[in-house]
């Protein structure tokens, strides 16, 4: 096996699939009020299209596979598609990251199909701040999906917070007490303002370091964990059952650096990166009869074209909403 390795010696390990650019939130960071207009059925990924580019990249290393959206539940017959991924020598970690709504009654069905664990999107405890920035009266859905998560063993589960001051900065330090007594990893996310993100101003970013030390401020020093092959620097609450991810792309000038992933969107292009327009298509090739030598190849040109490090505040005009790429 030839590992995938970028032009800056970075092997590419983790991969994301955008299975569906539908979602039922509306969160402000993420989409207008309006919504967007979704891409045609016609021309989004099959199923089995994304099996294929999912078998070069595992013949090629990777090892780590997160379905995302939109809200990837939303997309029928998600199950057999997870159960179809597991059966495939080499995936090693199947995770997928949900607003959780959808959650509940499948997670049991998701789990037996071969999921690993689930990151679930929460960036307030307060039903009416929940409602503000997702514009969906859904709190108790995503609480029960949450429920659901730990109850079927779909975990670590990873409470997915985007930071964002004026906003939820008076909720970092309950957020982090989730931590203390349920086996949750609550990760911080620097607003990223990028796509509708550029509306929010540089001082609405919550910067990790801030983060961090509001969190010591109440709970004492944080021990660092080992860290996974995702973006988060994780730490624990002496004592606690669960720990804290901290994930500072904005902040961190050394976080593309370490960057070891690159995207499947919803229509089939290859994304080297989450801070760039710039995108390989797949899905074209692959439907006008591309060998598999030959995808191989096209994909090794998309890691090729991996930049060494953009920066989402240095690169606010990446216009595409996260709803298309998956975030």
């Amino acid at each position: 096996m030839t590992p995938l390795v970028d032009n800056y010696s970075r092997q590419i390990r983790y991969i994301r699939l955008s299975v569906t650019d539908r979602c039922n939130f509306r969160c402000r960071y993420c989409m207008p009020a309006e919504g967007v207009e979704w891409i045609s059925h016609d021309d989004i990924m099959r199923y089995e299209e994304f099996l294929r580019v999912v078998r070069v990249f595992v013949s090629r290393g990777v090892e780590k596979i997160r379905l995302t959206g939109g809200e990837p539940l939303v997309r029928k017959g998600l199950a057999g598609f997870i159960s179809a991924l597991k059966s495939i020598e080499g995936v090693n970690d199947l995770s997928l990251t949900t607003n959780g709504v959808l959650l509940a009654p499948v997670a049991r069905d998701l789990r037996q199909a071969g999921l690993d664990r689930v990151n679930i999107s929460l960036d307030s405890l307060n039903r009416d701040k929940f409602y503000h920035i997702t514009r969906i009266d859904a709190f108790e859905k995503t609480q029960s999906g949450i429920h659901a998560a730990l109850e079927y063993g779909l975990g670590p589960v990873k409470i997915n917070v985007v930071a964002i001051r004026g906003f939820n900065d008076d909720e970092i330090n309950a957020f982090a007490a989730m931590t203390i007594s349920n086996p949750v990893e609550v990760r911080f996310i620097e607003l990223m303002p990028m796509g509708c993100g550029a509306r929010f101003g540089d001082g609405e970013i919550l910067d990790s370091q801030e983060i961090k030390g509001t969190i010591e401020s109440i709970f004492g020093e944080l021990d660092p964990l080992p860290g996974g092959l995702g973006p988060a620097k994780v730490f624990r609450i002496a004592g606690a059952r669960g720990s804290i991810g901290l994930i500072d792309a904005v902040t961190d000038p050394g976080f593309c650096s370490r960057c070891n992933r690159v995207r499947i969107t919803a229509d089939g292009h290859l994304r080297p990166c989450l801070f760039s327009d710039q995108s390989i298509d797949l899905l074209g090739p692959m439907r006008r009869g591309i060998s598999e030598t030959g995808l191989e190849e096209l994909i090794e040109t998309g890691i090729k074209e991996k930049p060494a490090g953009i920066g989402a505040k240095a690169n606010p005009d990446c216009m595409m909403m996260m709803s298309d790429i998956g975030g």
